[in-house]
């Protein structure tokens, strides 16, 4: 399937899935970006660069597969296997980076809507009952486990 025809497959959990590497940029980029204010909003740039380093291993599970990781690590990120826990982290995520602009409003709310939109992918994925389908791209589908 060439990345094309998952796009016309209609199913939401691809759309979270390319949406939430468009999140891992955008977090890692603004989280650096953010980092050298000298107010409060440090903290929310800390945040969204963890939240992006998160991500990664949750979008590309290629990565689990060559990257050493602890045990611990692994089983928290296989948490987030179903459509709805995908849903509830970028939520989470989303609503952190929403209170970063109580304390001073900056350009992490470029990640926090990105952030909701991913969200609200996968939450229509889950609730069209749609299984989750991993990009082949990204090394879903059994391109994982080709590399042992």
């Amino acid at each position: 399937m060439t990345l094309a025809e998952e796009f016309r497959s209609r199913n939401f959990s691809i759309y979270g899935q390319w949406t939430g590497v468009i999140c891992i940029i955008l977090c890692f980029a603004l989280g650096i970006a953010n980092i050298f204010h000298l107010h409060w909003i440090i903290l929310f740039s800390v945040i969204c660069l963890v939240c992006s380093l998160v991500l990664i291993f949750v979008e590309i599970p290629l990565l689990l597969r060559i990257c050493p990781t602890s045990s611990s690590f692994d089983a928290f990120i296989r948490k987030f296997e179903t459509n709805y826990m995908r849903a509830a982290i970028y939520f989470v995520m989303a609503l952190i980076q929403f209170l970063g602009i109580i304390v001073k409003p900056t350009s992490l709310i470029a990640a926090a809507i990105v952030l909701l939109i991913a969200s609200i992918f996968y939450a229509l994925a889950g609730v069209r009952g749609q299984s989750f389908v991993g990009s082949k791209t990204l090394g879903g589908q059994g391109v994982a486990q080709m590399i042992v």
